[in-house]
């Protein structure tokens, strides 16, 4: 839908907003698109803007704002030229993150979640930007920054406060620099260890030549044969996932990337997309050939901007080798491409239902399942979502065999797997390694044997304490995404709980009732504990209470995020008992649903299908 006349004169002050609008061809699908660009053009997005952008694409102003709202890079209030976001994970908190903050206040003569009066500068704090192996970091526009000291950040500031880009920070040449060496300059690549899948000398394309010599169904049947499980933490056979997409009769297939590993501890992907990601884009080719897909997408979280242009790069180079695009390697039929989608700040945009709502131009919100997205996904199609390193590993087993990957690893938990390590060791970095490891083997190739806790798969997975070192990461015992965060005997377990509590609660799409009032009460209580305010009682209610956001959410986010409190109670019991103090004249503040979510009744103007009782009645 074009603008009328009249509409054009209206939107006069804003032409930009028109043309980019255009450049997405007004389509609502790319919402997400032409919002980022709007907060890049003018570093917010104005009410006058979002009715520009709904008039173009045929929404209302509520669904706009709708979605210029959700995600945490947009901001209906102006931003500063320079945004400086501070990552606050638990991991740089506890590198020096306080220090740094007081240095940046210092320099910027402005606090946290300000704007200096010129404009000039934004200050504020971010999530894990998956950066941990490299902390304190943070984002300058679209530049990380790693390794962050109180010295350094007075340089910088003083640089750019002299005229100095962001870019010139890394390179006063960084315009001569090609994306790959844009991206060296800024972030270590810190791979420990190279195993025989991903890291190690892998041959080009030797996998999509190899999959011509199979049909659809063949292709389906090596990968399932593999034993591949998806490396995102779930482990669904990856073989069967794109056999009930194959199988749906449809139109229209899709296949989507998940590249937004936003879970905190977790950067195995952030090297993939950096170091093999002609490798990623094979391995998306072979699905779509496997499964009758003609489009993909991906979908790169919004901390990882600065992999853009390498990203868009490799898709270029493919279109001009013959690789995307129509009749791929000549063979007639096999058409496939694939665009970029960035995410823009949202957590729960890893859950695959969220990822595609984000990629439809909607907020980031996931979907009632069934029907799932194998069956109806993206605009309606069936739709594969794996993520970086699972679309990785197809490439490996078509090239060298589904019995060649399904020999590694153990029983269940075949091929090597990419172990994000941060915290209180000597050698943070990415290991490749077999299924099969126990933790304490991995800590002692990273330099991380006196670890007191080890959080296995990141907030929503498990903390285990030492007299458990030897339990395997495999699915089977300790299944993980990835992450595998240190934590030495200094280090105070309440604060780390209490912390990731608040990261749900901030990162909660809000839908349900249950994850949106139930976190924010968790996090209340472990406080109780830290202050020695709690009762024997308040253990029995975070027990009660995380049941009932696990069983009661509608997404992953919900039925994982009392994970930190459950194993810390299972694994740490003395931590929690240890601050527990008679009730004597101290009242235990109990959970009053009702009264939790009268104000969600009054502002949605409905009730609760789960809480009341007479719903329906």
């Amino acid at each position: 839908m074009h603008v009328t006349d009249t509409q054009l004169t209206q939107a006069s002050n804003w032409p930009d907003v028109v043309g980019i609008c255009e450049t997405y061809a007004n389509d609502p699908h790319r919402m997400l698109d032409i919002l980022r660009a709007i907060q890049d053009r003018y570093r917010h997005i104005s009410q006058e803007a979002m009715e520009v952008v709904a008039r173009q694409t045929g929404l209302s102003k509520i669904a706009v704002e709708g979605v210029a709202s959700f995600y945490a890079f947009l901001s209906s209030d102006p931003k500063g030229r320079i945004t400086i976001r501070l990552c606050d994970d638990i991991v740089d908190r506890f590198a020096g993150l306080t220090e740094i903050v007081e240095a940046f206040e210092s320099e910027l003569g402005i606090r946290m979640d300000e704007t200096s009066p010129d404009g000039t500068f934004s200050l504020e704090y971010t999530p894990c930007i998956g950066m941990c192996d490299q902390a304190p970091a943070a984002m300058v526009n679209d530049v990380i920054l790693t390794h962050l000291t109180p010295e350094k950040v007075r340089e910088i500031v003083a640089r750019l406060k002299s005229g100095e880009r962001p870019e010139d920070l890394i390179s006063h040449r960084f315009d001569e620099l090609s994306p790959r060496e844009r991206a060296d300059r800024m972030v270590d690549g810190n791979i420990r260890h190279a195993g025989a899948v991903l890291l190690g000398p892998v041959p080009e394309d030797a996998g999509l030549k190899a999959s011509l010599n199979l049909t659809p169904a063949q292709i389906i049947d090596t990968v399932e044969a593999s034993g591949l499980r998806g490396c995102g933490g779930a482990g669904f056979s990856a073989g069967r996932k794109w056999r009930f997409a194959a199988e749906t009769d449809a139109e229209r297939r899709f296949i989507i990337c998940n590249a937004d590993e936003g879970e905190p501890g977790t950067f195995k992907d952030r090297v993939l997309l950096t170091e093999r990601p002609h490798l990623l884009v094979e391995g998306m080719t072979i699905a779509a050939r496997a499964v009758g897909a003609r489009e993909g997408i991906i979908y790169l979280r919004g901390e990882y901007v600065y992999l853009r242009e390498l990203i868009e790069e490799v898709l270029a180079d493919r279109r001009e080798r013959g690789l995307l695009g129509d009749r791929i390697l000549g063979e007639d039929g096999f058409d496939f491409d694939i665009r970029l989608q960035m995410g823009a700040g949202a957590y729960v945009c890893g859950e695959e239902g969220a990822l595609i709502s984000s990629c439809e131009g909607l907020p980031g919100e996931p979907k009632t399942r069934p029907p799932y997205p194998v069956t109806r996904g993206y605009l309606g199609f069936p739709t594969v979502v794996n993520n970086v390193e699972t679309l990785c590993h197809v490439a490996r087993i078509l090239d060298r065999g589904s019995k060649w990957f399904f020999g590694m690893g153990t029983e269940g938990s075949h091929g090597t797997k990419l172990f994000s390590v941060s915290g209180d060791c000597r050698n943070p970095g990415v290991y490749e390694l077999p299924y099969g490891h126990s933790v304490a083997e991995l800590l002692e190739m990273a330099g991380g044997e006196e670890a007191a806790a080890v959080l296995v798969g990141g907030p929503s997975g498990t903390m285990i304490a030492r007299d458990t070192f030897d339990r395997k990461l495999t699915f089977d015992d300790l299944a993980t995404g990835g992450a595998i965060v240190v934590f030495s005997r200094e280090r105070n377990i309440l604060e780390i709980v209490e912390y990731y509590m608040s990261f749900f609660v901030h990162e909660s799409c809000g839908y349900c009732t249950p994850c949106r009032v139930g976190n924010v009460f968790l996090q209340k209580a472990v406080g109780k504990f830290r202050k020695g305010l709690a009762n024997q009682a308040d253990i029995e209610y975070l027990r009660d209470l995380s049941a009932t956001i696990i069983e009661t959410s509608r997404c992953g986010l919900g039925m994982t995020s009392p994970n930190p409190i459950l194993s810390t109670l299972e694994n740490f019991p003395l931590v929690y008992s240890a601050m527990v103090k008679p009730s004597k004249d101290r009242t235990r503040a109990t959970f009053d649903i009702q009264s939790a979510i009268s104000d969600a009744r009054h502002l949605a103007k409905r009730r609760s299908y789960i809480f009341d009782r007479d719903f329906g009645e």
